[in-house]
């Protein structure tokens, strides 16, 4: 494999690999179901995109950092059931949306409190809390749903913005320019991948470990509440089985966009095509062969494929060096 072949500049770059899987995927599709790639039908298959998507753009600086978070499922029923309660009870969409807020925002203070002060490794801590939520989410309700919340924080949160595109896919475009300028121009990104990397000799570094960790927990308690705000009006419904199995989603498309489970590497990008990857390929699948558990199987034998064949490229790299 000489230096520059197209082969070996894929093997460098986990982006470019995902970018040419989705691209082949893509273009399978269009042949097969032309008006799968509809500008209009890819606009509103998006809408079912942007909560996972706003979960996994922060949840790939916390894995970064060494970290996981399997509670962001629980926190958005929670935070549902906040809203939805408050909204009952004030007849104000303002007052709710503040409850939502405070509530994600609690419930990650929680976890970054826990993991900073007992330092308890994050997934036995976020396993406690994911099952102590949603406990509480449905404890709360009882297993009632709230509804009618009115046109306009539909609009404000699941509307169509410019270009046809949905508020919350400007959301997610916004999030993601200023969550990767953070990792690749600020001291911050440098801490997360030191802490990642090396966490004892980040400590002697002098990096603020604790403190780092509980701004990444409360990020996502924040963003998990932000994600519950978009799931609300997109539904116009608020239970407690919002958010069931985000975790999985959210963590798959982390992995599957190339950042390292042991921390210390990942990036912004290759989230977003992870996720698209797996949107588009979920899709398609059931719409191409009408099976709806077939999408379950696909995206797990992607992201085996995926990882298998990104690994591959990469021996093939060191062994020509």
């Amino acid at each position: 494999m000489s230096e520059g072949t197209p082969w070996r500049r894929i093997a460098r770059s986990h982006e470019l690999m995902l970018a040419v899987i989705l691209a082949g995927i893509l273009a399978f599709a269009g042949w097969r179901m032309p008006q799968f790639l509809a500008w209009d039908g890819q606009l509103n298959l998006s809408r079912q995109l942007w909560e996972t998507a706003l979960i996994a753009m922060g949840m790939t600086l916390v894995v970064i950092a060494g970290g996981i978070d399997l509670s962001v499922g629980a926190i958005m029923g929670l935070c549902a059931i906040a809203f939805g309660i408050c909204h009952q009870s004030s007849q104000s969409v303002g007052l709710a949306t503040v409850a939502c807020m405070l509530t994600g925002i609690g419930c990650g203070a929680c976890n970054g409190g826990l993991i900073a002060i007992t330092r308890v490794h994050p997934l036995i801590v976020t396993l406690a809390t994911m099952a102590a939520f949603r406990g509480m989410a449905e404890g709360i309700s009882q297993g009632a749903s709230y509804s009618r919340f009115g046109e306009h924080f539909g609009r404000a949160f699941a509307g169509q913005g410019p270009f046809g595109i949905a508020v919350g896919g400007w959301i997610n475009f916004a999030l993601a320019i200023v969550l990767a300028t953070v990792l690749s121009r600020t001291r911050w990104g440098r801490y997360l991948r030191a802490v990642g990397g090396n966490e004892l000799a980040a400590r002697y570094a002098g990096v603020p470990v604790e403190r780092l960790k509980f701004t990444l927990y409360l990020g996502m308690g924040l963003l998990s509440a932000c994600a519950t705000l978009i799931s609300v009006a997109r539904f116009d419904t608020a239970k407690a089985d919002a958010g069931r199995g985000m975790e999985l989603e959210v963590i798959t498309a982390v992995v599957l966009g190339g950042t390292s489970v042991f921390g210390g590497s990942g990036r912004i990008g290759g989230t977003v095509l992870g996720l698209l990857l797996i949107h588009e390929t979920r899709l398609f699948a059931s719409r191409y062969w009408r099976i709806d558990e077939l999408r379950q199987i696909v995206v797990g034998c992607l992201l085996i494929g995926a990882v298998a064949a990104y690994q591959a490229l990469k021996r093939e790299v060191r062994r020509e060096k």
